[in-house]
């Protein structure tokens, strides 16, 4: 096929509407498997996994891809239905849709426009803080001397670093009271803020309840989008079209369920 039938053709849109569609499903899970760590794992281990993922080359590298893939799945989402609508501009006299479709697979432009409206909400509240703005760092209290507790940042390399330094003959040591070494790197605690947006007794109930919405939004689309993009790639044998069917309706149900439990885990229990 050429370059620009790739491109510009209706096939060639839906190749890559299912290539890229189901990269994001490998997102998904790989977003999912760390911020299932807000209900799983400590403090520490979430500011960890978030550090990780805006330091390491080769995730920058996949979040780049991730970027472009979202991007490119949205606008080429958009003109295959320009292009449907333009090669049937007037509908048949006698339409009885819902018994030939699912609603939510006649409904996938609507669905992608709330989901892209989830992640630019998204990434406003989250992406955004944890790469541009100054956060702050994630601390822990720690007994120094009997009776006495004081405030201390976690560190990369393993130690703490007092809040407000410790006066040790006439300088400011920062130190590891265990390990005894100078430190000075901390973690951006993107746990706090995260539980603290949930939580918030204003809006938090209401973030909540959008997250929540944004995640049935996201099964619908997946329930049609997976097995669809299988179809698109060739994939449509019935020897095998019953287990990517179940297999579809398995991770729509599933993933978006795991990502919905988490703010309501953290609102009313955490």
């Amino acid at each position: 096929m050429a370059k620009s039938a790739l491109l510009k053709s209706s096939i060639g849109k839906k190749y890559w509407m299912a290539l890229t569609g189901l990269f994001l499903c490998v997102f998904l899970v790989g977003h999912l498997a760390g911020n299932l760590q807000l209900i799983f794992g400590t403090q520490l281990q979430f500011n960890e996994y978030a550090l990780f993922m805006t330091s390491n080359p080769a995730v920058k590298i996949l979040s780049y891809v991730t970027y472009i893939s979202i991007l490119f799945h949205a606008v080429d989402g958009i003109l295959l239905t320009i292009q449907n609508k333009k090669a049937r501009p007037i509908g048949y006299a006698k339409n009885n849709a819902a018994s030939n479709s699912a609603w939510h697979s006649r409904n996938m432009a609507v669905l992608g426009t709330l989901i892209l409206v989830f992640i630019a909400t998204h990434m406003v509240n989250f992406w955004a803080k944890m790469h541009f703005s100054e956060m702050p760092l994630q601390t822990t209290t720690i007994e120094v001397q009997p009776g006495m507790v004081q405030d201390f940042y976690v560190t990369t390399q393993g130690g703490y670093l007092p809040k407000d330094g410790v006066e040790i003959k006439n300088k400011t040591e920062f130190f590891d009271p265990t390990a005894k070494v100078k430190i000075a790197q901390g973690y951006k605690d993107l746990h706090t803020i995260t539980v603290a947006f949930f939580k918030d007794p204003k809006y938090g109930l209401a973030f909540t309840v959008f997250y929540v919405f944004s995640m049935f939004v996201l099964a619908f689309h997946l329930m049609h989008g997976f097995k669809s993009a299988f179809q698109s790639l060739g994939a449509n044998n019935p020897r095998y079209n019953g287990l990517i069917s179940g297999t579809g309706i398995g991770f729509a149900i599933i993933v978006p369920l795991l990502f919905a439990i988490i703010p309501i885990y953290i609102h009313f229990i955490k």
